[in-house]
């Protein structure tokens, strides 16, 4: 009797955890030691021809492994480690430049997350040429309606297109970037889309570091802030560039393409800040452009903008004047093509501009625009690429700051040096490169482009060829477009001729009417 009692109470004292596997609730699972949850990513890091970082976050310790392969159904690589932590950080080497492949992450007892939706490509050789798309998003994390309807527009329009990668310009996760704020307004809104499928390059923002100035004076080599604990960045030069070592700044290229992510909100070391000019970032951005000053395009990118009167006013606010006075010139004296930044809450950009340093009020069109153009190119009056060559040098800044934040602008709206700017609604841009042309175009969150332009390099304007008598020659325009081939009903961007002349002179131009070029083919 006493023992079928003990057996009763027994079984009434253990029967829950009998059931458990059915009936528990998730905070008692992790107790006894089931399945560890996926709550932040993967998402996507430090990206190189050869190698990507894979990040991501489990509720519960776990092991670390990715299978990978060119095909979703073929996954025959494997990489990590079975050390069990939260934080899951895995590189993937020995791979292809420029190569689409295909990833699952795994925990101890199941994959995490895998389909055909979980790709990347890596990038390409440095120097290499073909068709590149950058996405930009700036002040991008306050978990808005503009955020969720940018993003969904930036998606729709790409389409089945790959990004090659996606950079953001600073205030990533309002209002104090702190890890909570970055898992609701940033991780949570792109977690299905952009950040599993393109490496990310960020750069920080005030509220990145906290809003505030003790942030600002340490937190860049103490590394306290939840932005350097979340993002993996290449400051080693392993994806082209000088090495930075630090994470607040760095270098990378994408085929032709050399990029520098810039700080324009911490202290280095203690003591200077971007404006300054005279710290050790200042001094690497010299060392890393001179070394880079060759490279087809140079895009650099950074939170304070120089010519803004959107919800910040670059002539009042001392971090917008001061680089504005005492650092741009040291990206055009290096031909910086393109210039990125965040923080007013617009959509602002100038024309093909150098060598205006003051307040907005001295801004002379006529001494500081080195073209009359929209640069649209699309058929409009006045629209024509701009064009820089040897002798015509400048940059063009874009404001790209509300891919989520949107606000009021200042009173003098627009800023004088601008030739396109938008308060009304946001929007996030997209940078395409193919060889020697580039094109922003600014997606809004509507769907449509509201603003784009064009800048294209090295247009040989006179082509002189040697050719035998009788022998094919294959003609090709120096930039792409479309193509007219005068006298020729043909519109590919290569031909081939036979001349039956001794000097035979052939010319290509495009539909606008903004570029021609001639080929003289002269025989032997």
């Amino acid at each position: 009797m006493k023992k079928i009692l003990y057996l009763v109470i027994l079984g009434f004292v253990f029967s829950p955890l009998c059931s458990f596997s059915q009936t528990a609730p998730a905070s008692k699972k992790k107790k006894y030691g089931f399945t560890p949850a996926l709550i932040r990513g993967p998402y996507l890091q430090a990206a190189t021809p050869n190698s990507m970082v894979v990040r991501w976050r489990t509720d519960e310790n776990d092991v670390s492994f990715v299978r990978y392969g060119l095909s979703p159904d073929q996954l025959d690589g494997l990489a990590g480690n079975s050390n069990r932590i939260k934080e899951h950080i895995v590189t993937l080497n020995g791979l292809k430049p420029d190569t689409k492949y295909y990833y699952l992450i795994e925990g101890v007892r199941d994959t995490l997350q895998g389909d055909e939706n979980n790709h990347f490509r890596t990038l390409p050789l440095p120097g290499a040429k073909g068709k590149y798309r950058i996405g930009a998003f700036g002040d991008c994390g306050n978990n808005s309606t503009n955020q969720r309807l940018t993003r969904d527009a930036f998606e729709k329009y790409l389409g089945k297109e790959d990004l090659n990668a996606w950079i953001l310009l600073g205030d990533n996760a309002y209002s104090f970037g702190k890890d909570d704020e970055y898992q609701t307004n940033f991780f949570d809104i792109y977690q299905d889309g952009l950040l599993k499928k393109a490496p990310l390059f960020p750069a920080p923002g005030n509220h990145d570091y906290h809003d505030t100035k003790m942030y600002a004076e340490f937190a860049q080599q103490s590394g306290e802030l939840a932005y350097y604990k979340i993002f993996t960045m290449p400051t080693m030069g392993e994806a082209g560039g000088v090495p930075s070592r630090s994470q607040a700044f760095y270098s990378y290229d994408i085929g032709n393409i050399h990029f520098l992510s810039i700080d324009s909100h911490g202290e280095e070391d203690y003591a200077s800040r971007l404006f300054d000019t005279s710290g050790r970032q200042v001094k690497w951005i010299k060392e890393d452009l001179e070394q880079n000053k060759h490279k087809d395009w140079i895009v650099a990118y950074w939170h304070h903008p120089p010519y803004s009167m959107g919800s910040h006013n670059s002539d009042t606010e001392t971090q917008m004047r001061k680089i504005r006075e005492n650092f741009v010139s040291i990206l055009e004296r290096y031909g910086v093509d393109l210039v990125l930044c965040g923080h007013s809450h617009s959509y602002e950009r100038s024309g093909l501009m150098k060598g205006h340093l003051g307040l907005e009020n001295s801004f002379d069109a006529a001494t500081h625009q080195l073209s009359n153009s929209s640069a649209k190119y699309d058929g409009s009056a006045n629209s024509c690429p701009y064009i820089k060559d040897e002798s015509n040098q400048g940059t063009v800044y874009v404001v790209s700051g509300s891919a989520g934040a949107l606000d009021y602008a200042q009173a003098s709206f627009p800023h004088d040096a601008m030739q396109y700017s938008d308060v009304s609604i946001g929007g996030a841009s997209l940078i395409e490169v193919e060889n020697n042309r580039l094109d922003l175009k600014w997606i809004a969150s509507n769907g449509e482009v509201k603003d784009q332009f064009t800048i294209m390099k090295k247009l040989n304007k006179r082509v002189v060829i040697t050719a035998k008598k009788g022998e094919k020659v294959m003609l090709t325009a120096s930039y792409p477009g479309q193509y007219i081939w005068e006298g020729m009903n043909k519109t590919t961007r290569s031909i081939e001729v036979t001349p039956k002349g001794k000097t035979t002179v052939y010319a290509v131009k495009d539909p606008q009417n903004c570029i021609r070029q001639e080929f003289e083919v002269r025989i032997q």
